[in-house]
C-alpha cells in the first residue's frame, strides 16, 4: 500500500517537473474572478441534447479536477467548485497542440480554470466545452480512490481537508452548521439581545464544574485557565447595565473524549434581565423549533432512524416527575429524602460520604431517565446542592429554578433564574470548596470579583447555555460530535 502512494507521489512530482521545464506555472496567481459552476448549470441544462449555446455565449469557471478520463485526442474530467460539478470536455482540435500536451500531464486533484461554451452531451449530460485551459495549482498528492466507510471515519477527521474535498454531504453538514449560528445570531438580535465578547483567559476558572486547561501569561507571571464558561463574566454585564446579552462561544474543557464530547466545543450563552426559567423555555422552544423548520423544511425530523418532533409544545417534567412516570419508580420512595438515598445506594449511584437526597435524585435521574428522553423533554426543580449559582424555589428552597431540555438522550440546554443575593452566593461557593474533597471539577479559589460584582446590585433574571455542537449534531443527523466539528482533536498520529 505505501510503496503503491510511493509511486504515485513520484508520477506526479515528475509530472510537474515536466510541466515546470516546459514553461507552465504550478502554483499560479492569474486567473480571476471566476464564475460560480452552480450559475452556469442552469444555462447548460436548458440546452437540447447534442446541441451548443448560441455563439458568443461562453463561461469562465474555476475548481478541482474530481475524475478524467483520457481518450487520446479527446478527454472527459469533472471539475468541482464550492458550489457544483460540472463535465469538461478538452479536445485537441480545439485547445491546439501545446496547450492539450499541457493537459495531459494532469491530474485528478489539480486546481484549474477553464473558459468555454455549454453544451449538452448526447446523453443529456450538461457539460462546457473548453476553449482555454489554465493550471492554477498542481496537486502533488492522489485524491482517495474510496473515502467512505468506518475504516477511513479516523482519516477522515485527521485530514478534513480532503473528507471536505470528496464528501459533499460533509460540505453541505459544515454549511448547515454555519446557516444554524447564523439563524441563532438572527433570532435573538430580533429580540433585543446584544452579541458580546468575553475573555478567554480566566484568572480563576468558574462559571461550570469542569476540570480547566492551565497556560501561564508571562508578563503578568501569573497562572492563567482556559475559559470553561463565560457565564459569570456574562452576568457581570447585567450588573452594569446591560440588560439582554449573549456569546456565541468557544468553552475548554480538559476531559474526555467521545462522540458526544470534545474538549474545545462551541456553547451559546443568553441572558435577560427580568425573566425567569420559564420565560427561558418559551424561548428556547420558539428558537429550536423555528430554526429546524428553516433548515429541514420541517419539524418532523430523523435522528439515526429515530423520528423526533420538534413541533411546540414540549414536555415539561419536574425530576420527582420524571423519576416517577419515565423510570417507573415509587412517587412516594422518590419524595422521601431517607428512602431515595436508599434507593441510590441499591442502584449504585456514586455518592460521597456528604451527599445528600438531592445528588441522590439526580444520580438516578442520570441512569434511569435520561437516555429514555426522546422527544424534547423540559426537566425542571434540580436539587440545589447540584446547583451552585440557580436561585432557589422561593416555595421549595431545597431545589431551584431550573431546567434542562433533553432531546434524543442528550442534554441540548441549561438554563435557571440566576441567583443574585450576594450573601447567598458566597456561601454556596464555600460551600462548594468545603465539599471539593479530590474533585478536580470543583475550583478550590472563590472568585471575590464576581461576590463583588454581585453586592453592586444585579437584576433579577435568567441565563441559558446550549451546546451548538449537539445541536447540530441532531438537525444534520449527525451520529458523533467529531462529524459537526471542522477539526477535532485526536491522538497524535502514530500513537
Amino acid at each position: 500500500m505505501m510503496d503503491n502512494l510511493n509511486s504515485l507521489l513520484k508520477q506526479r512530482r515528475e509530472k510537474a517537473q515536466s510541466l515546470a521545464d516546459d514553461g507552465v506555472k504550478l502554483f499560479s496567481n492569474d486567473f480571476k474572478h471566476p464564475q460560480h459552476i452552480a450559475d452556469i448549470l442552469p444555462q447548460a441544462e436548458a440546452l437540447e441534447p447534442e446541441t451548443h449555446a448560441p455563439e458568443g455565449v461562453s463561461c469562465r469557471i474555476a475548481g478541482r479536477v474530481m475524475v478524467l478520463r483520457k481518450f487520446g485526442k479527446a478527454a472527459f474530467f469533472q471539475l468541482q467548485d464550492e458550489s457544483a460539478r460540472i463535465q469538461i470536455y478538452a479536445r485537441l482540435d480545439v485547445l491546439g497542440e501545446e496547450q492539450f500536451g499541457h493537459f495531459k500531464k494532469w491530474d485528478a486533484g489539480d486546481i484549474v480554470g477553464v473558459e468555454g461554451r455549454p453544451f449538452k452531451t448526447k446523453t443529456g449530460e450538461p457539460s462546457i466545452e473548453a476553449t482555454k485551459l489554465h493550471l492554477i495549482c498542481k496537486s502533488l498528492r492522489p485524491l482517495p480512490e474510496k473515502f467512505h466507510g468506518l475504516t477511513d471515519v479516523e482519516t477522515r477527521y485527521r485530514q478534513r481537508y480532503v473528507d471536505l474535498i470528496v464528501n459533499p454531504e460533509v460540505r453541505s453538514t459544515f454549511r448547515k452548521r454555519m446557516e444554524i449560528i447564523r439563524l441563532i445570531r438572527a433570532f435573538l438580535s430580533q429580540r433585543g439581545f446584544l452579541e458580546v465578547e468575553t475573555p478567554m483567559l480566566h484568572p480563576i476558572p468558574g462559571g461550570a464544574a469542569a476540570k480547566p486547561f492551565i497556560t501561564h501569561h508571562n508578563a503578568l507571571d501569573m497562572e492563567l485557565y482556559l475559559r470553561i464558561a463565560p457565564e459569570l463574566y456574562l452576568k457581570r454585564l447585567l450588573v452594569g447595565g446591560f440588560e439582554r446579552v449573549f456569546e456565541i462561544n468557544r468553552n475548554f474543557r480538559n476531559e474526555g473524549l467521545s462522540t458526544r464530547h470534545n474538549p474545545e466545543f462551541t456553547m451559546l450563552e443568553f441572558y435577560q434581565a427580568y425573566a425567569t426559567y420559564e420565560d427561558m423555555m418559551d424561548c428556547t422552544e420558539e428558537m429550536i423549533s423555528s430554526i429546524c423548520q428553516q433548515v429541514n423544511g420541517s419539524m418532523q425530523i430523523t435522528y439515526q432512524g429515530t423520528p423526533i418532533n420538534l413541533a411546540p409544545p414540549w414536555r415539561r417534567l419536574s425530576m420527582t416527575e420524571a423519576l416517577s412516570e419515565v423510570a417507573g419508580l415509587d412517587a412516594a420512595v422518590v419524595a422521601d429524602d431517607v428512602a431515595v438515598m436508599e434507593l441510590a445506594k441499591r442502584y449504585k449511584v456514586d455518592l460521597q460520604p456528604d451527599s445528600g437526597p438531592g445528588k441522590a435524585r439526580t444520580g438516578l435521574f442520570e441512569l434511569l431517565v435520561e437516555e429514555k428522553l426522546i422527544n424534547p423533554t423540559f426537566i425542571t426543580s434540580y436539587p440545589a446542592e447540584i446547583s451552585p449559582l440557580a436561585r432557589r424555589n422561593e416555595a421549595d428552597p431545597s431545589i431551584t429554578d431550573r431546567f434542562e431540555l433533553f432531546i434524543t438522550g442528550r442534554e441540548i440546554a441549561n438554563s435557571f433564574s440566576e441567583l443574585n443575593d450576594p450573601i447567598d452566593q458566597r456561601a454556596r461557593f464555600v460551600q462548594q470548596i468545603e465539599e471539593r474533597g479530590n474533585d478536580e471539577e470543583i475550583h478550590p479559589e472563590l472568585d471575590e470579583d464576581f461576590v463583588r460584582a454581585l453586592e453592586y446590585g444585579m437584576p433579577s433574571a435568567a441565563g441559558e447555555g446550549i451546546g451548538i455542537d449537539r445541536l447540530v449534531m441532531l438537525l444534520t443527523d449527525s451520529p458523533s460530535i467529531r462529524d459537526v466539528i471542522l477539526f477535532p482533536h485526536l491522538k497524535a498520529e502514530g500513537r
